[in-house]
């Protein structure tokens, strides 16, 4: 074999020309994508071109470009690993965010959600009538007492008692008319 310093471009070509598919079959056996072989091939060819002048008269040029071409698979494999690696981690982040937001949106329940609003609005609405009303309503719907046992404590009549708890309900139905809406729909 002659030195890489005494190949002229023309021998140099029948040195690729004659192994070409020998070292494209050798990338190709660990890489295992065509087009990156024949890349690795042609830039290993390249760098053994661009360095001819550094290797003595005795040097096996085949062994030199195969050590080229086997570092340059071994960069591409490294960066395959890189790659897919780091796909792996945000395969794993994404699977993670999307259980962690499937498990917060099973967890949500409307109806407490409702129910706490809800409350708080009944909260603040009675709290704006007056005093009558207000205690007439708690006792009619909060415990449970008969509109003539109500009307018996305070000393008004049944039809009053009727009255106020017909204004509050009134009152309520307004202050939660969204919410009515959505609990018909």
């Amino acid at each position: 074999m002659p030195s890489v310093l005494a190949i002229n471009s023309t021998t140099f070509t029948k040195l690729f020309q004659d192994n070409q598919q020998r070292f494209i079959l050798f990338a190709y056996s660990y890489i295992k994508d065509k087009d990156e072989a024949e890349d690795i091939v042609m830039e290993s060819m390249y760098a053994l071109w661009e360095s001819r002048d550094k290797w003595d008269g005795d040097a096996n040029i085949k062994a030199i470009l195969l050590t080229i071409i086997k570092n340059k698979a071994l960069n591409y494999l490294s960066r395959q690993q890189t790659r897919l690696r780091i796909e792996d981690e945000l395969t794993d982040f994404k699977q993670r965010e999307l259980n962690l937001r499937i498990s917060t949106l099973e967890a949500c329940n409307p109806d407490l959600l409702f129910d706490t609003e809800i409350q708080e609005i009944v909260k603040n609405t009675l709290e704006k009538l007056p005093t009558q009303s207000k205690n007439i309503f708690v006792l009619s719907r909060y415990k449970n007492e008969s509109n003539k046992i109500i009307a018996e404590q305070l000393g008004i009549s049944v039809k009053s008692v009727e009255f106020h708890i017909t204004k509050v309900l009134k009152e309520l139905r307004l202050e939660l008319r969204d919410y009515l809406i959505s609990f018909f729909l």
